[in-house]
């Protein structure tokens, strides 16, 4: 019953990584026109960066999961489009967007969205699993 439990372990934090990703992937939607941030520039495209988490049982190493372990702000350049009448156009006419490509980040969600199913699956599958072991002790 250990592992079982420990597979259930595993696939919650990948769920959780999941759900961190999806939302980031919102946010960069969210703000694919936002031309001014806080810093002055346009929005930079977010990425997560994921870890495996390792535990040390009896001397040996065991994979307990994942985790997010930052977030990469994506250094490519920004799209520059000619629009004269944009508020933060420079004196060419020219406005810089923010560098996420809507496209990229909707192939991006249905990978997320498919990890986090493919990780609920396996969670439900141990479950039942476990049912039916308990079911056999009877």
């Amino acid at each position: 019953m250990q592992s079982e439990f420990n597979i259930m372990n595993i696939s919650s934090t990948g769920l959780s990584a999941q759900r961190f990703r999806i939302e980031l992937i919102s946010t960069n939607i969210a703000n694919s026109e936002t031309t001014r941030t806080e810093k002055g520039e346009p929005y930079r495209r977010k990425v997560p960066i994921f870890q495996e988490l390792v535990r040390n049982i009896q001397g040996r190493r065991e994979n307990s999961g994942v985790i997010v372990k930052s977030v990469y702000e994506d250094p490519s350049e920004f799209r520059i489009v000619y629009d004269p009448t944009h508020p933060d156009a420079d004196e060419n006419g020219y406005v810089r967007l923010p560098n996420v490509n809507i496209i990229r980040e909707m192939v991006d969600m249905i990978n997320a969205q498919r990890a986090y199913e493919a990780n609920a699956t396996a969670i439900n599958t141990t479950k039942a699993m476990i049912t039916s072991a308990l079911q056999i002790g009877r």
